[in-house]
C-alpha cells in the first residue's frame, strides 16, 4: 500500500515561530514512516517557504530560546488549481514536492488565521484542522467572543481598543470591567503580548506592548476561577477529551515564558473536579467547537468559577504539540497516544477534503 504523503508546515513570520518549530519536531517524530512519507516545509521569519530535511530541520532543537529553522537555499511556491504537483521550486518552476496532506503547525497570523488554510484549499491540498472561516473567527479573540456570546455561552466581559483610542481612561475602564484587567493582542496565541494590569501605568504599558503585535487589543475582566482545558477531535461528530488544569504560582498567570521557556506551570490531568463539572466543561468545549464550525481539532480553554460556573476563555484551532502541550497530553490520558492522534488528524483531513471536493461547483 502506498504511503500517505504528509508535509508538516512550520515556522512562519510570527512571534510564535519558535513554538511552531518545537511542535513540528514532535509531529514529525510521531508520524509512522511505514504509513506516511514525511516532508517538512519550513517558513522563515520573512515568510519565505523552504523545503527542509524532516530528520534535521532546526538548529538548537532542545533550547526553546535558541531553536531556529535550518532554511534551504531553494524557496518554494504553491500553484493553485492543480490536482498534483502544487508545490514547486520558486526559481525553476519544477515540482519540488508531491503531497497528499498538509499538516500546518504554523501558529499566529498567516498560519492559523485562515490565510494558510485558504491557500491550501485553493491548491487542492487536504489540510489538517479547521477551514478558513473557523480559523479566522477563532484567531480573532474579539470575533470569537461575539460569536460565543451569541451562541449563549458564558464569556468574560471585554472591550476592544486600537491605537486611535489612546490614551485610555483607566478609572472608567475599571469601573466597567473591574480590576485587575487582562490585556491581549486580539490575533495572537501562546500568551504572546499578554499582560495583567492593575494600575493606570500598567494598563498603558500593557496596551503599548499588545499594539506591537496587533492593531486591535482586547481588554477583559479578570475571572476568578481554575484554568481548565479540554481537547476536541473530529469533523461533523466531534468528541471531547478528559479535562486538565493549569496551575501557576499564586498571583501569576499562564504567560509565554511559563508555557514554553521556564516550564514552571504545573499541569494536572485529569483535573481534580467532580464528575458533573467535568461533564459541564466537556459540553461547553463541544458547544464552542460547533459554534465556530471547527473541524479536525481544537483546544478549548475555560475558567471554572468557585460556584462551578464554566466561562469560556478562548479556543485554539491549532494548539501546540510541544513536549509540554496540553492537547496531546489530554488525548493520551483519554486513551489516544501521540502517534495514533497524529495519524487520526491526517485521516480527518483527508475525510474533510473528500467531502469538500464532493460539493457541486456548477448548476
Amino acid at each position: 500500500m502506498a504511503r500517505t504523503r504528509v508535509a508538516v508546515i512550520c515556522g512562519g513570520a510570527s512571534a510564535e515561530h519558535e513554538v511552531s518549530l518545537q511542535s513540528a519536531r514532535n509531529i514529525v517524530a510521531a508520524l509512522d514512516r511505514e504509513r506516511f512519507e514525511v516532508s517538512v516545509i519550513g517558513i522563515d521569519k520573512a515568510g519565505v517557504w523552504h523545503a527542509a530535511d524532516p530528520d534535521d530541520f532546526v538548529h538548537h532543537p532542545d533550547d526553546p530560546k535558541r531553536i531556529a529553522l535550518k532554511a534551504s537555499d531553494a524557496a518554494l511556491a504553491i500553484v493553485p488549481g492543480r490536482e498534483s504537483g502544487q508545490i514547486i521550486d520558486a526559481e525553476t518552476g519544477r515540482v519540488a514536492l508531491e503531497i497528499d496532506v498538509a499538516f500546518p503547525i504554523v501558529h499566529g497570523p498567516t498560519g492559523e488565521d485562515g490565510t494558510l488554510q485558504g491557500m491550501l484549499r485553493a491548491a487542492n491540498i487536504a489540510c489538517v484542522g479547521a477551514g478558513v472561516l473557523a480559523s479566522a473567527a477563532a484567531m480573532d479573540k474579539d470575533i470569537t467572543k461575539r460569536l460565543l456570546r451569541d451562541a449563549g455561552l458564558a464569556i468574560a466581559p471585554f472591550e476592544v481598543v486600537t491605537a486611535t483610542d489612546l490614551p485610555l481612561d483607566h478609572a472608567a475602564l475599571t469601573a466597567r470591567l473591574g480590576s485587575p484587567l487582562f490585556v491581549k493582542p486580539a490575533n495572537l496565541g501562546s500568551s504572546v503580548g499578554v499582560s495583567r494590569a492593575a494600575s493606570a501605568d500598567e494598563l498603558a504599558a500593557a496596551v503599548d506592548l499588545a499594539l506591537t503585535f496587533d492593531h486591535k487589543v482586547l481588554i477583559e475582566s479578570a475571572v476568578t476561577g481554575r484554568e481548565i482545558e479540554c481537547a476536541v477531535l473530529g469533523n461533523a461528530e466531534p468528541e471531547a477529551s478528559t479535562v486538565g488544569e493549569v496551575v501557576v504560582a499564586e498571583g501569576g498567570f499562564y504567560a509565554y515564558d511559563t508555557k514554553y521557556v521556564d516550564d514552571t506551570a504545573r499541569v494536572v490531568i485529569p483535573a481534580e473536579l467532580d464528575a458533573d463539572t467535568i461533564d459541564a466543561v466537556r459540553r461547553v468545549a463541544l458547544a464552542t467547537y460547533r459554534a465556530l464550525d471547527c473541524r479536525g481539532l481544537a483546544r478549548v480553554d475555560v475558567f471554572v468559577t468557585p460556584d462551578d460556573h464554566v466561562v469560556v476563555n478562548e479556543i485554539n484551532t491549532l494548539p501546540g504539540f510541544t513536549r509540554i502541550s496540553m492537547y496531546p497530553k489530554l488525548w493520551a490520558e483519554s486513551g489516544i497516544a501521540y502517534p495514533a492522534l497524529v495519524a487520526r488528524l491526517v485521516g480527518l483531513a483527508l475525510e474533510q477534503h473528500t467531502a469538500d471536493r464532493a460539493l457541486a461547483t456548477s448548476m
